[in-house]
């Protein structure tokens, strides 16, 4: 299924576009989100999920992953396979992603097609029918789909192994998709199990966003989601904690496979803290300034061209999850340069960062581009339910996403010094190396 991950694109200046968001709850626990944009007569519905990977059963892994395939069978309503068919028939589209800590669900439709949708999704929440056969085909499709995305990629195997080297007692180590040796033991009763605990509308939030009133949108989720059932099951997501980092990590994957040779560094991070975003904004900004861009980010400039040691580089941070963040940077080597050159050159550019601060044009320059981003994510509708719906699951809440672009603009170059000398600690980081089988490791 659709993975979908974190970008920020960079422009000079945008229009804003002026959004209306209520929130509303059903009797039966349903969280309702409405993001109004009547620019054009379509709208997306998602449904969102309080359960993912970080949730599963010790010894199930990718059982979250596993039904959100599931789901895509029938009910007594909607036969099977036919979920699909139909909103294609419509003229839409639909899919659904897993995450550690939440599973979505979405459509994007015409807006006169809205409540049809909200017909079959509510139909599935709670009523969805499994054979055997379903279940044995399904395993075969997650089975597959792990040998052709992580198991034939070894730069997917090195991330996998870096998050399980990160992680020593979290389930964040385990893999989204789920282990093999674990998903080739998955059954009927463990999706089943999963379902009835966890899909239910005490644990969900309904997104609508696009051309909508939301009286209208009221309406029709009293009617098609208010009657569902809840659910027991439901209660506080208690996770294993990690211990305090005692030594940096490094992973080693030799693969003949490998055409470029890079290297990877992930730190454990702050998340983003409902009512306080300070610190994980001041992270996003120094995500971009260390590595934003690809030709005058600092670690281009001095990898890329002032010393012309390496052909690629970046950094990533995004802190929307439930306990812990990652925030990290990848280092692709020039011709004749080893890794090892590679790793020390990155180094000594964060150290002449945190020691320095940054420059103050570019500091000015990434504000603005920051900004800018912004102004653009909130003219994709899409983008914006995605937006909201991620950031209620793990806590956040609807005032926090709309003062988001006010905390990346309170962010000072003190604040980006200062998290980079929290953030940027070798012993609670995990360096991993990606090698042809020919090269030699230290």
């Amino acid at each position: 299924m659709l993975r979908l991950l974190p970008f920020l694109v960079l422009a000079a200046t945008a229009p804003a576009v002026a959004q209306t968001v209520t929130d509303f709850t059903l009797s039966n626990g349903l969280q309702v989100v409405v993001v109004e944009d009547h620019r054009a007569p379509v709208a997306t519905q998602m449904i969102w999920y309080r359960v993912g990977a970080a949730d599963e059963p010790i010894g199930r892994s990718g059982i979250a992953h596993f039904l959100e395939h599931l789901m895509f069978q029938g009910t007594d309503k909607v036969a099977a396979g036919q979920f699909s068919a139909t909103v294609e028939r419509q003229g839409g589209d639909d899919n659904a992603f897993t995450s550690w800590d939440y599973t979505a669900y979405f459509q994007r439709i015409a807006t006169d097609r809205l409540g049809l949708m909200m017909e079959m999704e509510a139909d599935r929440m709670r009523n969805l029918r499994l054979t055997e056969q379903d279940v044995a085909t399904e395993r075969e499709v997650i089975l597959s789909e792990r040998s052709q995305v992580t198991d034939s990629s070894p730069g997917a195997l090195l991330n996998e192994q870096m998050r399980a080297a990160m992680f020593l007692n979290h389930p964040y180590g385990i893999p989204i998709i789920g282990w093999r040796h674990e998903i080739e033991t998955l059954g009927r009763q463990d999706a089943y199990d999963m379902y009835a605990r966890f899909y239910a509308p005490n644990n969900a939030t309904l997104v609508i966003a696009g051309d909508v009133d939301p009286a209208n949108v009221r309406v029709l989720a009293e009617k098609y989601y208010g009657p569902l059932a809840t659910s027991d099951g439901i209660g506080p997501r208690i996770r294993p904690k990690e211990p305090p980092p005692n030594a940096e990590r490094r992973v080693i994957l030799k693969d003949p496979r490998v055409s470029e040779p890079y290297l990877i560094r992930t730190y454990l991070a702050p998340i983003r803290k409902s009512g306080d975003q300070s610190q994980a904004a001041a992270l996003s900004v120094l995500a971009e300034l260390l590595g934003g861009s690809g030709t005058t980010s600092e670690l281009a400039r001095a990898l890329q061209f002032d010393t012309q040691k390496a052909v690629y580089s970046s950094a990533y941070y995004d802190g929307t999850a439930i306990d812990y963040a990652t925030f990290g940077m990848v280092v692709m080597p020039a011709p004749g340069i080893s890794l090892q050159e590679a790793e020390d050159a990155m180094d000594k550019v964060l150290a002449d960062f945190v020691a320095k601060g940054p420059d103050a044009e570019a500091f000015a320059r990434i504000k603005t581009q920051v900004r800018a981003s912004q102004i653009y994510a909130r003219d994709d509708v899409g983008g914006l339910a995605r937006e909201y719906g991620a950031a209620l699951m793990v806590g956040l809440t609807v005032d926090d996403v709309k003062t988001w672009p006010d905390a990346l603009q309170a962010v000072t170059a003190g604040d980006v010094v200062a998290a980079a000398k929290a953030v940027l600690d070798r012993k609670a980081s995990v360096t991993g190396w990606l090698m042809r089988d020919e090269e030699v490791a230290p």
